[in-house]
């Protein structure tokens, strides 16, 4: 087996990567390394990467349609998973261009390269985020999600369209996951997990959106891999209908905000400093996976009790110093 996986320096990116190269798979990463968080954090990511020598790393951006043509041409790949993404539902108010480009360029781009290099099993990062304004709960892959809030959400969507279109046009495996707020150890700073351990830790103010009255579907990032591993080899069979699939993977248990918040405080058995705000825009109220697909199909449902996730992220960030805020 060989792996193409993108985005190999993010954060789920890495952890896939490592337990696939612990099994002895080729992997083969890719990664543009941009600034939109600390690069000092991608960059220890890759570093426990590149040791095993199962492992391939270039640094190249999907959005570069003659490169990511080439990397096709010069190199096999059995399956492809594509894990880069701008990611952030603030930053695409700010800066659309990059999500453009990456999210929806870059994509394209990929769907090119399976479809000339007719691989095994195309898998793609989606996101929670595209069920927007949606008030049914909890969300069913077979939902309508014609109401994105953000551009982060509308690209996304927009990355299943895609590659259903490909899917269809040229019968390529493929499977995407709609991914519910993953957590855990080497996460991103940017995520408010990340921010409100470090405020707590340095006794800064936590920012409080709704005035707390949010609930989130926290998924462990172990469980997130476990998902992953066992859908890559799984690709979805004709049978006369489209190799198509798409699955919700989240823990199933919405975690309200401030109970949340009471966690990691236990965790570092420090008070947080609240500072109440109102709701900021592109942002829902709540997230709830539907995982049913998933159980049924795989076998499989994520299970990580937050207790637990929090406290390794937290043994985690101690030991790691971050530098990113």
């Amino acid at each position: 087996m060989n792996v193409l996986i993108t985005g190999i320096a993010g954060f789920i990116g890495y952890h896939f990567g490592q337990r696939l190269l612990q099994e002895g798979v080729e992997v083969y990463g890719i990664d543009n390394l941009n600034d939109y968080y600390d690069v000092r954090l991608k960059e220890a990511r890759l570093e426990r990467l590149l040791p095993y020598k199962n492992f391939t790393f270039q640094k190249l951006d999907i959005a570069d349609r003659s490169l990511t043509s080439k990397l096709f041409e010069n190199c096999s790949f059995q399956y492809v998973v594509n894990l880069a993404a701008q990611a952030g539902i603030r930053h695409s108010i700010n800066c659309p261009t990059a999500y453009i480009d990456s999210n929806i360029v870059g994509f394209a781009n990929l769907l090119e390269g399976c479809r000339n290099a007719a691989i095994e099993h195309l898998v793609f990062a989606s996101s929670s985020s595209v069920y927007g304004a949606n008030t049914k709960i909890p969300f069913s892959v077979t939902d309508n999600v014609d109401r994105p809030i953000s551009l982060y959400a509308a690209s996304k969507k927009s990355n299943e369209l895609m590659a259903y279109v490909y899917s269809h046009l040229f019968q390529i495996p493929t499977t995407g996951l709609r991914f519910f707020t993953v957590y855990g150890p080497w996460g991103r700073p940017d995520m408010a997990y990340f921010k409100f351990v470090k405020a707590i830790s340095e006794g800064e103010p936590v920012n409080v959106y709704n005035y707390g009255q949010m609930e989130r579907d926290f998924t462990y990032i172990d469980d997130i891999v476990e998902g992953l591993v066992r859908i890559l080899a799984r690709p979805p069979q004709s049978n006369g209908e489209l190799p198509y699939k798409l699955y919700n993977i989240g823990n199933h248990q919405p975690v309200k905000l401030l109970t949340f918040i009471e966690t990691i405080e236990k965790a570092l058995q420090k008070k947080a400093i609240k500072n109440f705000l109102p709701m900021q825009p592109g942002e829902v109220l709540t997230t709830f996976a539907d995982i049913n697909d998933l159980a049924q199909d795989i076998g499989f449902q994520p299970n990580t009790p937050i207790e637990y996730g929090i406290e390794e992220f937290v043994k985690w960030y101690q030991a790691y110093q971050p530098t990113g805020s």
